[in-house]
């Protein structure tokens, strides 16, 4: 029998349920995703970091743990909501149960929560702090557990991607005969993200958060790479100034999630937080281009403020919307037109999720080879 567990907001709203994985008390943002699949890539991708996620796919964990799949050394979410954990694993490439492996990693969740009605709340009310206690921490007052919540530090304003990057530099070798060199800025990156690049015939440097332009253009880049990553790109000053140096020099530029929102900052446009913000693995986006939709893997709570009828004037030429949003029209790329940079909103390496923007890694190696 688990330990009793209970999940609070921090509007004072609370849902019992059960402890999974660790027991004793985490708080972070609670977020819901709508992946049905891949939540072991989910629960390692650094861009979840202070997040509580809640799966809005009812049965979890049936796949087990393996030690193939996760996207970064560690497992990031500060907290883990379930409705109806596997009971055993069943997979042949499974290691270990999911519930284990969260215990192992100190993740505190809670299972058995009605999350359609959590998940509604969310969309009704939008993101907020959230506490799982469990165990003894599960018995106090719940105006204590409120003010618990209450007191954790909130999303907006939070500089993370230091606390989330590599502590040094390292190199992912190109596949094949080597076509480009990239500088690839670790603001949370996952590991797919370098391999697709290298599987192109591109070498990696994979450079911390706090990288300078001499450390970037030390390794003599054909191009640099802006990462996924967690917190509020308004606070991302360092990063910001490095992108902006990176577009003053030409170095052709690519940046995805994260990268996106500091390009938009980079040209003098103004980002905002989303009520409830993209989580999942089919999201979908139009290509304003050509008309076409690609299903994406999002995971982000903040989005540019961008004029979306026609072209706009930046401090390095023009710059255009290249993609929106199908659910809510929130900007999901930007487009150069007088420099070599583009980014997107959403994961083209889909670890997990559909490969439908894969492609962009293709254009990001013809943009660098084009420019030479």
């Amino acid at each position: 029998m688990s330990a009793p567990a209970v999940l609070v907001l921090e509007d004072g709203r609370t849902f019992a349920g059960e402890a999974y994985g660790a027991t004793g008390t985490t708080v972070g943002e609670a977020v819901f995703c709508t992946a049905m699949t891949g939540y072991q890539e989910t629960l390692t991708d650094p861009s979840y970091h202070r997040q509580v996620v809640v799966m809005t796919a009812p049965h979890v964990g049936n796949t087990g743990w393996n030690d193939e799949d996760d996207e970064s050394s560690r497992i990031w979410v500060s907290g883990f909501v379930v409705r109806d954990p596997a009971v055993r694993a069943s997979s042949w490439r499974s290691r270990r149960e999911l519930a284990d492996e969260l215990a192992a990693q100190g993740v505190v969740g809670i299972s058995g929560v009605d999350t359609r009605a959590l998940t509604r709340h969310l969309r009704d009310r939008g993101a907020m702090r959230a506490g799982v206690f469990s165990g003894a921490d599960a018995e106090a007052e719940p105006e204590v557990l409120v003010e618990r919540v209450r007191e954790a530090p909130a999303m907006a304003g939070a500089d993370l991607a230091g606390e989330v990057t590599t502590a040094r530099a390292y190199l992912v070798p190109a596949v094949g005969e080597r076509r480009a060199v990239v500088a690839a800025i670790d603001l949370g990156i996952k590991s797919n993200t370098p391999r697709e690049l290298a599987r192109r015939g591109v070498d990696v440097h994979v450079l911390p958060a706090t990288a300078t332009l001499a450390d970037v253009m030390a390794v003599q880049p054909d191009g640099v790479f802006f990462s996924n990553g967690p917190g509020d790109p308004a606070a991302a000053e360092h990063e910001i100034g490095l992108l902006r140096s990176v577009l003053e020099a030409r170095v052709p530029f690519f940046g995805i999630c994260y990268g996106n929102q500091l390009l938009g900052r980079a040209l003098g446009l103004g980002t905002y937080k989303l009520p409830f913000g993209h989580h999942g693995i089919n999201q979908p986006v139009l290509d304003r281009a050509t008309g076409g939709v690609e299903i994406t893997s999002q995971n982000h709570g903040f989005a540019v403020d961008a004029p979306l009828d026609g072209a706009f004037e930046t401090p390095y030429g023009r710059a255009e919307v290249s993609h929106t949003s199908l659910n809510d029209g929130v900007v999901q790329g930007l487009r150069l037109l007088d420099a070599p940079a583009f980014s997107v909103q959403y994961h083209p390496e889909a670890a997990a999720g559909p490969h439908d923007a894969n492609h962009l890694f293709d254009d990001f190696v013809t943009l660098m080879e084009t420019s030479r």
